[in-house]
């Protein structure tokens, strides 16, 4: 279901086309990840791997990125030796008008109502 990779360094990644809203429901669902994607949200730019300082483990965090990446909601690609993520903002406000705004909103509220950041 997504593209093949070209070479070692290039991560696959769906197309607009093949981007489902249960993927993006499902990789949205953890809080790990909602946290990537709205530290990458504030910063509406690109953020190396490095950057997040998650409560997990190394590999769990790549989990997590990967799983962000195939749903389609991230943009993964190296840049010298980092991998950076961006967000596919683009993409998913053309599938789903206004999704990906109103997801963010609701997780900045609840994170303000249990005393989160």
């Amino acid at each position: 279901m997504t593209s093949a990779a070209v070479s070692s360094r290039d991560l696959p990644h769906p197309t607009r086309e093949e981007i489902r809203l249960e993927g993006v429901l499902h990789a949205l669902s953890d809080p790990m990840r909602m946290q990537i994607v709205r530290e990458l949200a504030a910063v509406g730019d690109e953020l190396s791997c490095s950057h997040f300082d998650l409560p997990v483990t190394k590999s769990t965090t790549t989990h997590h990125f990967r799983v962000l990446r195939e749903s389609g909601v991230l943009q993964q690609v190296y840049r010298g030796t980092a991998k950076m993520n961006g967000l596919r903002k683009d993409d998913l406000d053309g599938l789903f008008p206004g999704l990906l705004d109103r997801l963010l909103d609701a997780a900045t509220r609840q994170a303000a109502r249990l005393g989160g950041a």
